[in-house]
C-alpha cells in the first residue's frame, strides 16, 4: 500500500472516490484511521463513540482479534475457492447456522450482501411458487440493487422508477404513531390496531389476487425508516395469512439478526418461522462482506431436480465465511445476544427519561439495542421535526451536535438512531445519551405549543 499521511485521507479520497447517497459536492466523511471495541479515531485523533454500530452492523464491537486473526489465517491457508467448489468454512458455516435460525430454515445460499440476498430470495420465492408477485411495505429498505430497490417501498426507490424490477405491490406498515388508519381514534387497543393492519393486508392480497402472489417480503423490525417494531400478534397474523393464500414469507433479517432485538434473529421474539429469511451485517459483523438466504428444506428440495438460476462469482467466499463462523462463536462465547437484551433494558431507561425531560421527544421504541428517538415539532399534532424525506435545520444541528461531542450515529429524517455494539456496557450507554440529552435542547426551542 503507498504510505500517505493521516492528513491526505480526506482530501485524496474526495479527489478520487464516488460517494453513495451524496451529491457529491456536498460530501463531508469522517476520516477513519482506526477502532476498538465502541469507540472509532479520526485523523485528527478525535476519539467518537459509535452509537451506530457503524451502518447497524457492527454487533461484536470493533478490533475483535479472534476475528481478525480467523482472517488472516484463512487467507493464509485458502484465500479463494470458486462457487462449484467447496471448503472446510463452508460446511461449518452450514452447520453452525442450521443451530441458530428458527425452525427448519437449514439451507443457505450465500451472497456478499443484504440486497444480493433479497433479490436470491426473491428469484427462489417466483421460481418455487411458479408465480410473480411480491409484497412489500413501504417504509421498508432492502437494498440499492434493481431488484432490491423495487422491494424497497421508501423513497430512494423514486429515483430509479420506472427502469426497475416489475411485480412488486407496497402496503402500509402497522406504524402506530403515524397510524394511517387510526388517526381519528388513536385509543384504539393493541389487538384491534394489528387487525385492523392485518385487514389491510389481506385486503391487498383479495385485490392483487393471490394466485399471482409469490411471497410477502418485510423487514421483520423495520430499520432505517425509524425502528417500527410490530405489534404482537401482527407477525403472526401474517404467517397465518400467508399460510392461508398458499404465499411464501420471507424475512429480512439483515439488520435485526444475530443478537440485535436481544434473540438470535428478530423473527423469534414471536416465534414465527419463515419460508426464506434474509441475513447479513452483523453475520460477520462486518470484518467481511456476507450475506445470505435462508431457506425451509421443502424449498430447497424443490430445486433437486430444477435448475436454479443463479450465482455469484464470490459465492461462499472463503475468508467471509471464516470471519463469519468466528463472529457467531465471538456471540455465544461472549453472550452478547443476553448482552443485548440486559443493555436493552437500560437503554429502554435512557429513552424514557428523555421522552419525559424533553418536549421534542414524540415517541422512543426499543426492542433489544435497536432503538429510535422520534423528534417533533409539537406533541399533540405529532408534526415531525423534519418532514417525511427531508431534513432540516434543527435536526442538522442536532446532528452536527452529536458529531462534535464524540458521538456518532445514524439521524434519518427526524429520527435520532441508537444501534449501539452489543458489548456495549452501562458507563459507555451512559456518555452517549448525556450528549445526546444535551443536543436535544436545540430541537426543544423549536417545540411550539
Amino acid at each position: 500500500m503507498i504510505e500517505i499521511p493521516d492528513s491526505e485521507i480526506l482530501p485524496l479520497s474526495l479527489e478520487h472516490s464516488f460517494w453513495t447517497w451524496s451529491a457529491q459536492g456536498s460530501v463531508s466523511p469522517i476520516p477513519v484511521t482506526r477502532a476498538e471495541g465502541v469507540y472509532f479515531w479520526d485523523a485528527n485523533k478525535k476519539r467518537y463513540l459509535d452509537f451506530n454500530s457503524m451502518l447497524m452492523c457492527v454487533n461484536i464491537g470493533h478490533g475483535d482479534r479472534r476475528v481478525i486473526e480467523a482472517i488472516a489465517e484463512q487467507a493464509r491457508r485458502l484465500p479463494y475457492a470458486a462457487p462449484s467448489m467447496t471448503t472446510k468454512p463452508r460446511a461449518v458455516l452450514g452447520k453452525m447456522l442450521s443451530e441458530i435460525t428458527p425452525g427448519n430454515l437449514n439451507r443457505f445460499f450465500f451472497t456478499l450482501g443484504g440486497a444480493e440476498a433479497n433479490e436470491n430470495a426473491i428469484k427462489i420465492a417466483r421460481a418455487y411458487t411458479g408465480k410473480h408477485k411480491i409484497l412489500a411495505r413501504y417504509r421498508s429498505y432492502h437494498g440499492a440493487t434493481a431488484g432490491a430497490m423495487s422491494l424497497t417501498g421508501d423513497p430512494r426507490r423514486l429515483a430509479w422508477e420506472p427502469n426497475l424490477m416489475t411485480g412488486v405491490v407496497h402496503f402500509l406498515d402497522p406504524y402506530r404513531y403515524r397510524s394511517t388508519f387510526h388517526r381519528l381514534n388513536p385509543d384504539i387497543s393493541d389487538n384491534d390496531f394489528t387487525q385492523d393492519y392485518l385487514n389491510h393486508l389481506e385486503e391487498m392480497i383479495t385485490y392483487e389476487g393471490a394466485e399471482t402472489i409469490a411471497a410477502i417480503l418485510l423487514e421483520t423490525v423495520t430499520g432505517t425508516n425509524g425502528i417500527i417494531i410490530p405489534p404482537d400478534g401482527y407477525l403472526q397474523g401474517v404467517r397465518e395469512l400467508c399460510d392461508k393464500y398458499k404465499i411464501l414469507l420471507i424475512c429480512d433479517e439483515v439488520m435485526s439478526g444475530f443478537g440485535r432485538t436481544g434473540k438470535w434473529f428478530a423473527v423469534d421474539n414471536w416465534k414465527v418461522v419463515p419460508d426464506l429469511m434474509t441475513m447479513a451485517k452483523g453475520f460477520t459483523s462486518a470484518y467481511a462482506p456476507l450475506g445470505a438466504v435462508a431457506m425451509s428444506e421443502e424449498i430447497a428440495e424443490y430445486f433437486d431436480e430444477r435448475v436454479f438460476y443463479g450465482g455469484l462469482t464470490y459465492n461462499s467466499h472463503p475468508i467471509s465465511m471464516a470471519a463469519a463462523i468466528a463472529t457467531i462463536k465471538v456471540i455465544q462465547e461472549d453472550r452478547l445476544v443476553e448482552n443485548a437484551q440486559k443493555m436493552g433494558t437500560v437503554l429502554r431507561r435512557h429513552l424514557n427519561d428523555l421522552g419525559e425531560q424533553h418536549a421534542s421527544v414524540g415517541e422512543v421504541r426499543s426492542i433489544g439495542l435497536f432503538s429510535a428517538i422520534e423528534v417533533v415539532r409539537n406533541r399533540e399534532t405529532r408534526e415531525p421535526m423534519a418532514p417525511y424525506n427531508a431534513s432540516s435545520p434543527e435536526m442538522d444541528r442536532l446532528r452536527q451536535h452529536l458529531l462534535d461531542n464524540g458521538v456518532y450515529t445514524f439521524v434519518h429524517w427526524n429520527v435520532i438512531h441508537v444501534n449501539p455494539p452489543l458489548i456495549i456496557n452501562k458507563e459507555q450507554l451512559a456518555e452517549g445519551f448525556k450528549v445526546i440529552d444535551k443536543a436535544l435542547e436545540i430541537t426543544d426551542k423549536a417545540v411550539s405549543e
